[in-house]
């Protein structure tokens, strides 16, 4: 998704059924620490258009974001195949992604 939290997000079983590799981003859009991170998550991801990437918004009550024990915003969870093998929480620059989306190659 290019713009915006989608507030329709997938369960975990299907999250953990998709398969290559995936970026799930949690958070909201009225977060100044997602806002400030969108710089850096959309220059990681420009190179990797294998990568399928998910904004998913979170909060209070909101199931995926649980069972991924998501804390603070944005929080980045990398898979592949459904299984994380990575994670990113509140990434200030490119770097602090770059290591994570290398667990990908």
């Amino acid at each position: 998704m290019s713009s915006g939290s989608s507030a329709d997000a997938p369960t975990r079983e299907a999250v953990e059924a998709m398969r290559g590799p995936l970026v799930l981003e949690f958070g909201t859009d009225w977060c100044g620490h997602c806002q400030a991170a969108q710089p850096a998550i959309s220059e990681a991801l420009r190179t990797r258009t294998d990568v399928t990437h998910l904004k998913i918004e979170d909060g209070k009550g909101r199931p995926l974001g649980r069972s991924f024990a998501v804390k603070l915003w944005p929080t980045l969870v990398v898979l592949q195949d459904g299984q994380e093998v990575a994670r990113v929480v509140r990434p200030t620059g490119i770097a602090d992604l770059a290591s994570a989306f290398s667990a990908l190659d």
